[in-house]
């Protein structure tokens, strides 16, 4: 069986938890050496174990993807482990504060937040990224977290608000970028209620309430089922190989249907 990933050098963001820590075990699993990027160290640590573990190559790396320093460390450490950057997947993000906030209610401080690691993160991530690949001259790939909430208006109008830039920028890029062989992608999930997302949010939840939210929200999608982590992490892996390499300025949905209807 082949691994579509052999050789590649990545970087996944908020590879501590939920979707950046399934995605980055898969990209490991698919051949790739993987720098596994958190504001958690501990928990990137964690990821790093489990990579290690099932026979793969993972750093782990603290980094506030808000802070360019911390971005610049972050590739850095990249280039100095395995001597080059193929794949970097900006998966970092937070929700609204306070799920359920109306739009009036948000603070100028919850809205600078929201700015700061959903935008100016990817932002950053993608800049230094962009001048890492432009100076190898071997080209690149860009993946970045969006949102179905960035693509429809369905409530937490600023997240949405930050994830549409998200969108923007990546669009741009693919556009942009195309001549120098990079490509830049992302994917749009819907709700995730087996992620840390809601806890983030400030929603405490037990098992059996998270199943109930869970079920609630898989029949708002088509396909009738919620969306996992191992569901973005399979588009993931798809969007960074090289079976993508005529795939780029995409925004894809991971929604069971959400925005088809």
């Amino acid at each position: 069986m082949s691994a579509f990933l052999e050789g590649k050098r990545a970087i996944v963001t908020g590879a501590g938890s939920g979707v950046g820590r399934v995605s980055a075990r898969r990209f490991a699993e698919e051949g790739a050496r993987v720098v596994c990027a958190d504001i958690q160290a501990d928990t990137a640590k964690d990821t790093v174990r489990e990579i290690e573990e099932a026979g793969g190559t993972g750093v782990a790396v603290a980094c506030d993807v808000s802070n360019e320093d911390d971005v610049v460390a972050m590739i850095a450490t990249t280039v100095e482990q395995f001597g080059g950057l193929d794949i970097i997947f900006n998966n970092v993000g937070i929700p609204t504060p306070r799920l359920g906030a109306l739009f009036e209610d948000h603070t100028v401080e919850e809205f600078d937040r929201l700015v700061a690691v959903n935008l100016r993160g990817v932002f950053l991530g993608c800049k230094h990224a962009v001048l890492q690949f432009k100076k190898q001259g071997t080209g690149g790939v860009i993946l970045n977290t969006g949102s179905v909430a960035g693509l429809v208006g369905w409530g937490g109008t600023p997240y949405g608000a930050t994830k549409g830039g998200v969108h923007q920028i990546t669009r741009g890029i693919a556009v942009e970028c195309a001549p120098f062989g990079i490509r830049s992608n992302a994917i749009c999930p819907a709700a995730m209620p087996f992620t840390n997302f809601m806890a983030a949010g400030g929603l405490e939840v037990d098992e059996a309430a998270l199943e109930g939210i869970a079920e609630h929200v898989g029949a708002g999608h088509p396909l009738g089922r919620p969306i996992t982590a191992e569901d973005c992490a399979e588009a993931a892996v798809y969007l960074v190989s090289d079976r993508a390499a005529n795939v780029t300025g995409v925004l894809l949905p991971v929604d069971g249907g959400y925005v088809a209807r």
